[in-house]
């Protein structure tokens, strides 16, 4: 398993900072990031603490695409298991998706989908499943997941229509319980 460390992610933002300084003060105030900065986001395991700052780079039209290549793998573990602070930083990720301005948008569509897939329920009848993906007793981020996608559906729906795959668009309305 390819598995991210923390320190790893702090040093990926740490250079993400270093290339675009400006970010820090990019953002402040706008709408779909109302409360990332009350978040504790380094209380959630191998989460860094800087989320906030990254999802302000998804708002600048420069930084945009390295900030969300460096969220992505801020907020998964690997390329198989989210993140725990994934509950906490969907809202803000539906809510830049649903802005026309946001460089990356078609990105955090792309993003919003894979984290759908990652919150679908693990059948635990099936071992060799549940030692790939590990059982949903010890992922409750994917129940927390479809309860974010189920509390925010008028804005899943409106997002899945602008999705062009079936499957996803599928996935992506099956996760907030539309299906």
């Amino acid at each position: 398993m390819c598995r991210t460390d923390l320190a790893a992610k702090e040093a990926s933002i740490s250079r993400f900072l270093q290339d675009y300084p400006h970010v820090l003060d990019v953002g402040r105030g706008h709408p779909s990031l109302h409360g990332c900065e009350d978040v504790r986001w380094s209380e959630f395991p191998e989460c860094p603490a800087e989320i906030p700052v990254l999802l302000r780079g998804l708002l600048d039209q420069a930084a945009a695409p390295e900030a969300k290549r460096v969220l992505t793998n801020s907020i998964l573990n690997s390329v198989r298991e989210m993140n725990a602070s994934m509950p906490a930083v969907l809202p803000f990720l539906f809510r830049l998706a649903s802005e026309p301005q946001v460089p990356v948008k078609s990105g955090l569509l792309d993003l919003l989908v894979a984290v759908a897939g990652f919150s679908e329920p693990i059948d635990g009848r099936n071992e060799a499943v549940v030692r790939w993906f590990g059982s949903d007793n010890d992922h409750p981020e994917r129940e927390q997941c479809r309860a974010v996608f189920a509390e925010h559906a008028s804005v899943v729906a409106t997002l899945a229509e602008q999705l062009n795959n079936p499957e996803d668009r599928a996935k992506f309305r099956q996760a907030a319980g539309l299906l």
